[in-house]
């Protein structure tokens, strides 16, 4: 077997039929478990966006949830959604949609665990699934797997995408140039020094810099892309009734067929929102709260702002101006809907460049490869964060001196590696990455609520508090029979001494 037939392979075993209905099924569970938080707590999600604060150790919830969008907000949003449309037909926008609204309900859950199980650990704040599998579960072989999945995953596999799309960004502005060696151009390697720089002078920085890094960037360039998307739609008007009539019709009676326009629904939106995936929580361990439901619902409120936001402005694009190919089922080659020629990528930024250059020409090119390289840039540096903290969960727990730089060696060798590669199948192993910490995050906080019901209880804390007016929010995680969150009976301890 060739690698490509073996990524494909193993992507049919990881992402089979069960695991897209596990992230459904999660969703929904806890959807239900919560009263649809996402729902009832929108106003005070936009109150805990403003009032955040940071401290030496943890950084600010806005901050937290500009780290976790960086994660969130990649290429996926631009060349993810194209494949979901060209592979799954505008139905596929239908269920990225679904997953969206369901996996906020998980995003809470995941990331309250993580706020609850997190510790301090040289003097920073450190969480995610690792954490609390060990310290909620009380399964430590679930901890390390997972902490071992997220550093393949996220340290090797999923880096190499982002950084494909930044090169490729790059090059489209400013073409290939004279070739070096193989199809690489000197352009691109002038990339790759840039983009390694960059990253290097930010990664070395610790969560502090890469926090105001996100900061600055990832509200300014998501802001910009819907504004762009928002021309595009107005401009064409006459056309969005049909288009939302489109996706409706077609996410019931696909014409890509049921099952394509859910799998790749679910699949790009998954990989797009991370809704489950066990990514965010790291992020949103790092900040500074009074209360874990705080930052859950902080988290949620981000699932919105990367899929009903920045991926709707992707589709809506595309569908609106009819920049699209769908192949469905069919050989290569052959479509089920042919708008542009048989020879554009389907899994990549192409189709969303053409839609922009219908109404913006030849700066649509330049601004959606902008895009793509911030996008991308800051997705590459939230997944060294978040291979970061699994490492530093084995050193935690081994209580052995952590292994950061060669992490950060390891990263920028995938970056290399990815700018320069012209790999097909890249994509694919990516999947692979998403689908194995998927898996196992899901299952994990899926027994950890029938087991303890932490992050159902910490809820009910909180909107207790709120009903009673508080000005200032605590957590007692003994009174409420929580186990082993130890950072925040230490907290809670300490503020009784100092009263």
């Amino acid at each position: 077997m060739s690698a490509a037939e073996i990524v494909d392979w193993l992507n049919g075993i990881i992402w089979s039929p069960a695991l897209i209905y596990l992230c459904l099924g999660a969703g929904l569970f806890f959807s239900i478990l919560t009263r649809f938080v996402q729902i009832r707590q929108l106003k005070e999600m936009g109150r805990l966006l403003i009032k955040g604060t940071s401290s030496s150790q943890g950084i600010s919830s806005f901050q937290a949830l500009s780290v976790s969008l960086s994660g969130r907000v990649g290429v996926g949003n631009i060349a993810g959604v194209a494949a979901a449309i060209g592979f799954g037909g505008p139905g596929a926008v239908f269920w990225m949609w679904v997953v969206a609204f369901l996996g906020a309900s998980t995003a809470y859950v995941e990331s309250t665990l993580g706020q609850i199980y997190k510790v301090e650990y040289q003097g920073q704040y450190r969480g995610g699934p690792a954490f609390y599998f060990d310290k909620g579960l009380g399964q430590r072989w679930l901890g390390i797997l997972f902490a071992i999945a997220a550093i393949i995953s996220c340290g090797l596999f999923l880096p190499g995408i982002q950084a494909n799309a930044v090169g490729n960004a790059f090059t489209q502005i400013t073409g290939q140039g004279a070739i070096v060696f193989g199809n690489v151009g000197v352009y691109k390697l002038v990339a790759l020094v840039v983009i390694v720089t960059l990253l290097s002078i930010i990664i070395f920085g610790g969560i502090k810099r890469i926090a105001r890094f996100a900061q600055f960037v990832v509200p300014f360039m998501a802001l910009g892309y819907i504004i762009m998307a928002l021309v595009i739609v107005f401009i064409n008007i006459q056309e969005l009734p049909n288009v939302i009539r489109m996706i409706f019709a077609d996410a019931f009676t696909p014409m890509a067929g049921v099952g394509a326009a859910i799998g790749w629904g679910v699949k790009r939106g998954v990989y797009s929102n991370e809704a489950g995936q066990g990514t965010g929580p790291h992020a949103a361990a790092a900040a500074e709260v009074q209360h874990p439901a705080q930052q859950g619902l902080v988290q949620s409120f981000s699932v919105y702002i990367d899929t009903l936001f920045v991926c709707s402005a992707t589709a809506f694009m595309i569908l609106i101006t009819g920049m699209y190919n769908v192949q469905g089922t069919l050989e290569a080659g052959q479509f089920i809907v042919q708008n542009v020629g048989a020879t554009v990528e389907i899994g990549s930024p192409a189709f969303t460049q053409m839609a922009v250059s219908t109404v913006f020409g030849g700066f649509g090119q330049i601004f959606v490869a902008l895009a793509v390289f911030f996008f991308a840039f800051t997705t590459i540096i939230a997944y060294y964060y978040i291979a970061e903290t699994n490492i530093t969960y084995l050193s935690y727990i081994t209580k052995t001196p952590s292994l950061m730089f060669l992490t950060k060696c390891f990263i920028i060798a995938a970056v290399v590696y990815g700018v320069i590669s012209a790999t097909g199948y890249i994509w694919g192993i990516g999947d692979i990455g998403v689908g194995l910490m998927a898996w196992i995050n899901i299952i994990g906080i899926i027994l950890t609520y029938f087991i303890w019901k932490p992050t159902i209880k910490a809820l009910r804390d909180y909107e207790k508090q709120q009903k009673a007016g508080v000005t200032e929010f605590t957590f007692d995680p003994v009174k409420l029979g929580i186990r082993n969150a130890t950072f925040w009976e230490d907290r809670l301890k300490n503020k009784s001494e100092k009263d």
